[in-house]
């Protein structure tokens, strides 16, 4: 049983909690009031982690994937007295989260928004809310701690053995993707990866029987996990021996399953869906508080002792490990200065002088080679130099080409590699990506572009979290012939181009393929989408066009007109700048000044000053066409909306590529005539 103190300091997470959701009137109070008493356990008993150094590399992971339950979170890093990070990276003499920050609950500009958000409050390891997303990644950052280990790791240096804690819930559980997160990491045994599980019975629409009523435990136990029970999550005494037996597993991830009561103490809604995902009223936070031992008219009240109780455990022993480490690195800093120099790398997101060195330029070729295939060779041409360029396919590296040839496969007991098979699990590949992005790795996963549906909640909170994911789709389009309109992208890319601040790259060859990756690996704060052919692609004579450090900027000048005055423009991405060059040179036989602009990024091109956009495409010009195969929503943004698109306006269908092609009006001819009817339109003669 607790003491006294440890019982006001439980209490005190409840009541702040219930008194955040009640003044926004807005939250979900019930989950914070049940596992008061589990998160309190975790981070005074057994957490590696210390408050004023809150990015510590060595300290363990917290995850809250039941973002919902947010306040559990915030009072937790209020009452540890968390310091915040400046904008470096470097704690302050300033907390994380302040009692005027738990007023501001999901409040503008509070530190407090509905759903702990990376990067927006210090102590919040990544961006949780969609349910599943939370337990996706601790997959990933899992499996980056035991890379980390492998390789890093020497004989009296053990500079990275954390684990991964994770809460999550019945609607955690419920989603798809725990299935695929919790069947990989099984696979992977990955024994420093803990899941507790809020078996709480309670969703928004009532008690979890009328639509999930599994035997969890079973579940888990086929997936290779160890798994525990705790009977009441009030037993912090059950519950700290259950996070004993799990930090002691030695081949499997466990999962904990406590069982608790959402809106525990409250009389009247303690098991209820009211407890749930609204505020408890008034007269209900009274009663509850009441039924705790608390002063039913105090709101916002922390008693004396409370946050000096966790300074004693959590911040002194935190404090202890944290300084123990330090040591440690300095010592291994000197005996091993190359090691030490990537770690730093990792830390800081930059590269080592000469990373690009060894990629090629490619000669031009009129046959060419399929982007996809000049992706994995400039892969491979950076990996030696960035050894924690880490990642995979999901069942799919023989066609997306993203193996990388000179390192082995990740498998259990063998984490120095760095080849990831995912399976046939895209979701989870996304969000473990990010996972091990988070953990200064450059992750990275790949699939066909149709599937990154499949993938798009981690794909969206990649952009949210603002870090540098690759994801990599190949079979970019139509293109891909005869497996069909199943497998060929039409909506994709807009609907990627649509989310913020991700970056879409679709180059036309492997020369663009090969700046498109010194573009992503040079990014630290952004993800990025690259887009990539099945089919062959013409390799350009840049002698002849304009250099494709253009990719860069996202959009560049690739042939221009000749003879006079620029009368058209002709902007194209990927396999159809071929189309446009084409078009250009049969225009240019009848006189017809017309550019050619390659546009293999809208967000780097957004991105650019006016003038240089401006000067790619002038504003008097009017004559535009795009071409692309895919959706033409947006294009209109640059052709203007008297400008000719060409584009999908259909599913695709199943045939040889060129037939497909030329089936959906794909030709240079068309581009031709779409840029004749613009100048006749505009009242030039064409």
């Amino acid at each position: 049983m607790p003491d006294h103190l440890d019982k006001l300091a439980i209490d005190t997470i409840r009541t702040l909690s219930m008194d955040a959701v009640e003044k926004a009137n807005s939250g979900h109070p019930g989950t914070p009031m049940a596992l008061a008493p589990l998160i309190y356990t975790l981070w005074q008993n057994h957490l590696r982690y210390d408050p004023k150094n809150p990015l510590w590399q060595g300290r363990d992971r917290f995850v809250l994937s039941a973002g919902h339950a947010s306040m559990l979170l915030y009072s937790t890093l209020f009452l540890a007295q968390v310091r915040q990070l400046d904008a470096k990276g470097n704690p302050i003499e300033k907390p994380a989260v302040s009692l005027e920050e738990i007023e501001r609950f999901r409040q503008l500009g509070s530190k407090t928004p509905g759903h702990p958000e990376y990067g927006h409050t210090t102590g919040v390891e990544l961006t949780t809310g969609p349910l599943g997303q939370g337990v996706g990644m601790s997959v990933g950052l899992a499996i980056a701690e035991k890379w980390r280990a492998a390789h890093f790791n020497r004989p009296n240096f053990t500079l990275f053995d954390y684990r991964v804690w994770v809460i999550c819930s019945d609607g955690d559980l419920m989603e798809g993707i725990s299935n695929e997160a919790a069947s990989l990491a099984g696979h992977l045994r990955l024994n420093n990866l803990v899941w507790i599980y809020d078996q709480n019975h309670i969703s928004i629409e009532g008690s979890t029987s009328i639509a999930f009523d599994e035997d969890v435990a079973t579940r888990f136990e086929g997936y290779g996990w160890n798994v525990l029970h705790v009977a009441d999550a009030n037993d912090t005494a059950a519950i700290d021996e259950a996070l004993s037996v799990a930090s002691a597993a030695k081949d499997s991830p466990t999962l904990i399953i406590v069982r608790s009561h959402i809106g525990y103490g409250a009389p009247n809604k303690q098991d209820t869906k009211e407890a749930h995902g609204e505020a408890l009223g008034e007269s209900e936070v009274a009663a509850a508080k009441r039924a705790y031992g608390w002063p039913a008219d105090r709101t916002f009240y922390v008693p004396d002792g409370v946050k000096e109780r966790f300074a004693e455990q959590i911040g002194a022993r935190g404090a202890k490990l944290f300084s123990a480490w330090q040591d440690l690195v300095a010592r291994y800093r000197d005996e091993y200065p190359d090691l030490a120099r990537e770690i730093e790398h990792m830390r800081s997101r930059t590269l080592p002088d000469g990373w690009d060195k060894d990629i090629e330029t490619f000669p031009a070729d009129e046959k060419g080679v399929a982007t996809r295939d000049s992706g994995g060779k400039v892969m491979n041409a950076i990996a030696p130099r960035v050894p924690w360029l880490i990642g995979g396919a999901a069942d799919l590296a023989p066609s997306t080409k993203t193996l990388l040839k000179d390192s082995d496969s990740i498998e259990a007991g063998n984490f120095a590699a760095r080849n990831m098979h995912f399976g046939v699990r895209e979701h989870v590949m996304g969000t473990v990506v990010n996972g091990l992005t988070l953990s200064g790795l450059r992750g990275y996963g790949a699939t066909f572009l149709i599937f990154s549906d499949y993938m798009r909640p981690a794909i969206r909170l990649s952009a949210l979290m603002e870090i540098p994911s690759i994801f990599i789709f190949t079979h970019d389009s139509i293109g891909l012939g005869e497996d069909g309109p199943t497998h060929q992208p039409i909506e994709q890319l807009v609907s990627l181009r649509a989310i913020p601040h991700m970056r879409v790259i679709r180059p036309c060859d492997a020369n663009e393929v090969a700046e498109a990756w010194r573009v992503i690996m040079g990014m630290n704060d952004r993800p990025t989408c690259l887009v990539l052919s099945r089919q062959k692609l013409p390799t350009l004579d840049r002698s002849k066009y304009g250099s494709a450090k253009g990719v860069a900027k996202g959009a560049y000048v690739l042939a221009d007109a000749e003879g006079g005055k620029l009368q058209a423009i002709v902007i194209a991405t990927g396999s159809e700048v071929q189309l446009a060059l084409q078009a250009r040179e049969k225009l240019a036989r009848d006189g017809i000044r017309a550019r050619v602009v390659s546009m293999p990024s809208w967000e780097l091109f957004e991105a650019q000053p006016q003038d240089y956009r401006d000067s790619v495409l002038p504003p008097d010009v009017a004559a535009r066409v795009s071409i692309e195969a895919g959706s033409t929503i947006g294009w209109e943004r640059y052709v203007g909306l008297g400008g000719a698109t060409i584009g999908m306006h259909s599913f695709g269908a199943s045939a040889p590529a060129a037939d497909v092609f030329r089936h959906f009006g794909f030709t240079a001819e068309a581009i031709e005539k779409a840029v004749r009817d613009q100048l006749a339109r505009k009242g030039r003669s064409a």
